[in-house]
C-alpha cells in the first residue's frame, strides 16, 4: 500500500535488472506526462540498534496506514497532495550488515536527488537520516528530537541510532575523537565502514525539543556548530541558518502522551502544534526530509502524527517550489 496521495510503485523487483542503475539504486519512476515525481517516498525499516522498544521495522507501513484517513486538500497551502507529485518507491529492505545497508539506502536516495526530485524517507530507526544527508549533502541538519544523540559510539557501536547527529556532524572520524558510554574507539575498516573522513557532513546542526543526554553529549553541544533549542523555545524559534537544510523528525521530540508508540520516550517533549510550525517554517529551506522511530506499540498515535508532518513537509516546500498546481 503505498502512502496516500502518492502513486506507487512498479510490481517488478525493486532490485531487477530493468529497474536499477550502475549503482544497484533504483530508477525512479516517471509521471503519466513522461516527467519525473518531485517527490520520492523511501521507507526504511531499519531496526538493528534501537536501545529500549524495538519495532520501528513496522514504522514506515504504519505511517502509510494511518495517514490514510488525512484529507487530500490543505487549506493553509491551497495545495492538494495527490497533485504534489510524490512517488512511493517502496521500502528499502535491511538485512544484517548495518554499514552496508546505510551506504545502499544513501544510493537509493541519491538516485532520487539525480533525478530532481526531493527524497523523503521513513523510518525505520533514526540511524537512517545519515544515509539521508549523505545523499543531499546539505548545509545544516535540523532535527525534532528529545535527544542530542551526539554520542561518539554507544556500548562502542558508532553506528547506533543515540550516535546519529554525532555521525551527521562529524562523519565517522568523530567516533575516534572521544569514546563515552563503552570506552571504546572506533577502527572503521574494523566494520567495514571504510574512510569515514570521507562521508559528507554538515556545518551545523540544529536540534529542536532535547531534553536529554550524556555529560559529553552536552559538552560536545557547547562548539559553534550546534544550536540546541529546549522544548520551552521551541514555540517562538526561527530558522536563521544559511544555506541548504535537511529536517529530520525524529517522532520522540513529541511528548510521549502525544506519539507513545516509539523506544526510547522521553517526558516533558513537544506538542504536534510546535512540530508543526517548525516543519512548516524549515521546509522552503530543505532538500530532504524524513520522519523515523515510530514502532507498533501504541494505537497509531506517533504513525499519524508522523504522517501529518510528512504531509506538512510536502505542501510547503510544493507551495515554496513548484508551481501553482504543486505539480510538475
Amino acid at each position: 500500500m503505498p502512502f496516500p496521495g502518492a502513486t506507487a510503485a512498479r510490481a517488478t523487483d525493486r532490485h531487477s535488472s530493468e529497474d536499477t542503475d550502475a549503482d544497484g539504486a533504483t530508477d525512479h519512476e516517471a509521471g503519466a506526462d513522461g516527467s519525473g515525481p518531485n517527490y520520492v517516498l523511501v521507507g526504511a525499516p531499519l531496526d538493528a540498534t534501537t536501545t529500549f522498544q524495538p519495532g520501528t521495522r513496522f514504522g514506515p507501513d504504519r505511517v502509510r496506514r494511518f495517514a490514510r484517513t488525512f484529507d487530500d486538500y490543505d487549506h493553509h497551502t491551497g495545495r492538494s497532495f495527490s497533485a504534489c507529485g510524490v512517488h512511493d518507491a517502496g521500502d528499502v529492505a535491511p538485512w544484517d550488515d548495518t554499514s552496508a545497508y546505510l551506504d545502499h539506502l544513501a544510493a537509493e536516495l541519491r538516485a532520487a536527488v539525480l533525478d530532481d526530485a526531493v527524497p523523503l524517507t521513513v523510518g525505520g530507526e533514526h540511524l537512517v537520516s545519515w544515509s539521508g544527508v549523505r545523499a543531499t549533502e546539505p548545509d545544516t541538519f535540523v532535527v525534532l528530537d528529545a535527544h542530542l544523540d551526539l554520542r561518539a559510539a554507544y556500548d562502542g557501536n558508532p553506528l547506533n541510532h543515540a550516535c546519529v547527529t554525532r555521525r551527521i556532524l562529524d562523519g565517522l572520524g568523530g567516533a575516534d575523537d572521544d569514546a563515552d558510554d563503552g570506552g571504546e574507539t572506533h577502527d572503521d575498516a574494523a566494520d567495514g565502514g571504510g574512510d569515514g573522513e570521507s562521508y559528507p557532513t554538515v556545518d551545523e546542526v540544529v536540534i529542536l525539543g532535547a531534553r536529554t543526554g550524556s555529560p559529553e553529549e552536552w559538552e560536545r553541544a557547547e562548539a559553534t556548530d550546534v544550536t540546541v533549542v529546549p522544548p520551552a523555545e521551541v514555540s517562538e524559534w526561527e530558522p536563521s541558518f544559511s544555506g541548504s537544510a535537511y529536517l529530520s523528525v525524529d517522532v520522540d521530540g513529541a511528548d510521549p502522551a502525544y506519539a507513545p508508540g516509539t523506544g526510547t520516550m522521553e517526558p516533558f517533549g513537544l506538542a504536534p502544534r510546535e512540530m508543526h510550525r517548525v516543519v512548516r517554517a524549515v521546509a522552503p529551506e530543505c532538500v530532504g526530509f524524513d520522519v523515523v522511530e515510530v514502532n507498533d506499540r501504541d494505537d497509531g498515535q506517533a504513525a499519524a502524527l508522523a504522517g501529518k508532518l510528512l504531509r506538512a513537509f510536502v505542501y510547503e516546500h510544493a507551495d515554496a517550489h513548484r508551481g501553482a498546481s504543486g505539480g510538475n
